[in-house]
């Protein structure tokens, strides 16, 4: 398989034009003979304040396209409190985005792939109905509760189709990814079965010399508010230059070196389940991790195994006292600890009033994590620990089946080959967005 980018149709014509025609292109900023004291002219040194609409190619982008995208992005993040300077910042990154989705639908269009109304129509009814679990106008109804619009996620949707369409036809069909290549990664991975495999969620944004103070302090903004509680799916999906974005991040299961970066290898390395970490500074800009899960390579992981468990479980009267609420708890304990596994445990719990919930087909994984090392390490007809507390309840979980995973092989030849090609795929959209931005007409309000 085959795949490289292509630039856009100006970048072409730039590429064929004689060297004084394009400019001279040099490394870093000394091209520039920048002085070390800088003073401006203008007494505004952040002309990005007043910058709050613009019009792109033609194309305006309203106060009201920012605000309601806006809306829509602080509805996914909880409870996160934001600055001044924070909302400031989050407004400056929405309208950089809607210039980059309107740069890729006028991209689209000029190359004669315009996305159409009734494809982004028929993909926001596949978003409410799946993504969502609402009906059109129950969507439409929700958005507009929380100050947002069914327009503004269709021109999001608008965007990321022509985004698609575009990386299809201009860079897939030109990356190449040898056997040879896919041959020595598999043979690595052959030799360390047994070793870590990570599924991990990234965060990507480009920086350079001149913007690289401003884009840390984004990016460290932005794992605040996700430690905060915030959507990591949602930031990726509004924050990183990633292609991986679309998928709110997801880079999959892969080995540390197909990361290609030492930073994110050792930073990953050290991470457990649900941490994260970062801004990590690696070449071209920043990165944020998310450790999603982890598995040995060529091993069955025995969270990938499918239990069958009873919950036996008693609740507390209103108005019990805490010495009735213990007296109650030690004796369904007493109870519990007695039962002679699963066979008699609905009997023996209906004789003290305790409910008992059956689940033939849970996964482990499906389980807080607090639950599952207890429950793989029980024989079948034992219990895990009691847990809740006085007020609620008591209930424990009984184990009476488990169907263990079946050992795995790893990542297939094509797996390896699609980690390859999407981290070069990334690579080349960076600098294809990079060329829309330069070769666009951009007027700030």
């Amino acid at each position: 398989m085959t795949k490289l980018a292509t630039p856009t149709a100006l970048a072409f014509a730039m590429l064929a034009a004689p060297a004084q025609a394009q400019g001279v292109q040099a490394a870093g900023s000394d091209a520039f003979n920048l002085p070390e004291d800088v003073t401006f002219i203008s007494g505004n040194n952040n002309p990005n304040v007043r910058r709050a609409t613009a019009r792109v190619n033609g194309n305006i982008i309203t106060g009201t396209d920012i605000d309601q995208r806006l809306a829509l992005i602080m509805s996914t993040q909880g409870e996160v409190e934001y600055s001044e300077a924070q909302l400031q910042e989050l407004r400056l990154q929405v309208l950089r985005n809607l210039i980059d989705e309107t740069l890729q639908v006028q991209e689209a269009s000029i190359q004669d792939m315009a996305v159409t109304n009734e494809e982004v129509d028929s993909a926001y009814e596949n978003f409410a109905v799946n993504g969502r679990g609402m009906t059109v106008p129950e969507l439409d109804a929700y958005l507009t509760s929380i100050g947002s619009s069914p327009r503004s996620i269709k021109r999001q949707i608008m965007g990321e189709l022509a985004w698609d369409r575009l990386l299809q036809r201009n860079i897939y069909p030109f990356v190449s990814v040898s056997a040879e290549e896919v041959r020595e990664v598999h043979e690595r991975i052959v030799e360390a079965t047994g070793t870590t495999e990570y599924r991990l969620g990234e965060i990507f944004l480009s920086a350079n010399p001149t913007n690289r103070d401003q884009v840390a302090a984004n990016a460290q903004q932005i794992v605040q508010q996700l430690r905060q509680g915030g959507s990591f799916v949602a930031y990726a999906r509004q924050y990183s230059e990633a292609s991986t974005r679309i998928v709110g991040g997801d880079l999959g299961w892969i080995r540390l070196e197909q990361l290609q970066q030492p930073t994110l290898e050792a930073a990953a390395q050290q991470m457990t389940p649900g941490q994260l970490v970062g801004p990590l500074e690696i070449p071209g800009g920043f990165s944020i991790l998310l450790m999603i899960d982890q598995r040995q390579i060529g091993m069955a992981d025995p969270r990938d195994a499918v239990l069958s468990l009873k919950q036996i479980s008693i609740g507390f009267e209103p108005g019990m006292t805490p010495e009735a609420a213990e007296a109650r708890a030690a004796e369904f304990i007493e109870v519990v600890n007695s039962m002679s596994g699963c066979g008699d445990a609905n009997q023996r719990a209906a004789a003290i009033g305790a409910q008992v919930v059956d689940n033939d087909q849970i996964p482990v994984r499906q389980l807080p994590e607090a639950l599952q090392t207890p429950l793989l390490q029980l024989s079948l007809g034992q219990t895990t620990p009691p847990f809740g507390d006085l007020t609620e309840g008591v209930r424990v979980l009984m184990l009476c089946g488990r169907d263990d995973p079946e050992q795995t092989s790893g990542p297939t030849i094509a797996e390896i080959e699609n980690s390859i090609e999407s981290d070069r795929v990334n690579r080349r959209a960076q600098r294809y967005l990079r060329d829309l931005r330069r070769d666009a007409v951009i007027e700030y309000n």
